[in-house]
């Protein structure tokens, strides 16, 4: 399992993201008015702006609110000028991780960034020396209780996916990006539920960890997404499901 799938789960097993939503819709409304600015308010031509609507609402984001980051975006309404500023790193055994941020202040964020690493067995890395281990791509879960590998699989490959896996308790579809709309525009006719739907790096290979360095690298991904200015922490870590519960039982 993969280290996209991997912080997802234990996020959900230690009640992390209900706990954490005030912070979350924060977050998500900033990726909502960044997609607009950049690529238009219509979802139908904006893939990213359909991305970050379909988390919005995974989370149960009221659709004024919704309504009204899209127009900050295409300038309707006023709203802060926000720079995206990416970062590039490694953490315990090697762990490479590629962190997303938007901010009104990049030496703050940088700041914040820096502290964490430093804090949490981790360093920042040159520019490219790890952004060329990720690539951007649709990543759609259901819940394996709900829907079958072939039952999902038959309806991705139909809509243009590329790959069907079971993850633990998931099923994952990955879809190149320029498919993303198409794909979720076919589970959303077929009335499928997916938990997930997002454009997000994924990585090509991952590294295996364990013991003290996978609660190490959990904790060093946590920390950064606590910060406030921090969007999304993609990472190329790999844990067994045996040693995640072991983990999430400590720390619950």
């Amino acid at each position: 399992m993969s280290g996209h799938s991997k912080w997802a789960t234990i996020k959900r097993k230690k009640g992390a993201i209900d706990a954490a939503r005030g912070k979350i819709f924060t977050k998500l409304v900033r990726e909502i008015t960044t997609a607009a600015r950049i690529g238009g308010g219509d979802i139908n031509g904006n893939p990213r702006l359909r991305s970050a609507i379909a988390a919005s609402k995974a989370q149960s984001m009221p659709a004024d609110k919704i309504d009204r980051a899209i127009k900050k975006g295409t300038g309707e309404l006023e709203g802060a000028q926000i720079e995206e500023v990416s970062y590039e790193c490694y953490g315990p055994a090697g762990v490479a991780l590629y962190i997303e941020a938007q901010t009104d202040n990049r030496n703050r964020t940088s700041s914040d960034v820096r502290m964490v690493l430093t804090k949490n067995n981790g360093n920042l890395g040159a520019v490219n020396s790890v952004a060329y281990m990720f690539h951007k791509r649709g990543v759609f879960s259901f819940e394996a209780a709900k829907y079958s590998e072939d039952q999902v699989m038959e309806a991705a490959l139909e809509a243009g996916a590329d790959d069907v896996k079971t993850e633990g308790d998931t099923v994952v579809v990955y879809s190149e990006q320029k498919a993303f709309t198409a794909v979720i525009d076919h589970f959303d006719k077929l009335g499928y539920k997916y938990s997930n739907a997002e454009l997000t790096m994924v990585p090509e290979n991952t590294i295996k960890v364990s013991g003290q360095d996978a609660e190490r690298v959990l904790r060093l991904v946590e920390r950064l997404e606590d910060l406030d200015d921090v969007q999304k922490v993609h990472c190329n870590f790999d844990i067994d499901e045996q040693e995640l519960e072991r983990i999430a039982a400590a720390s619950s």
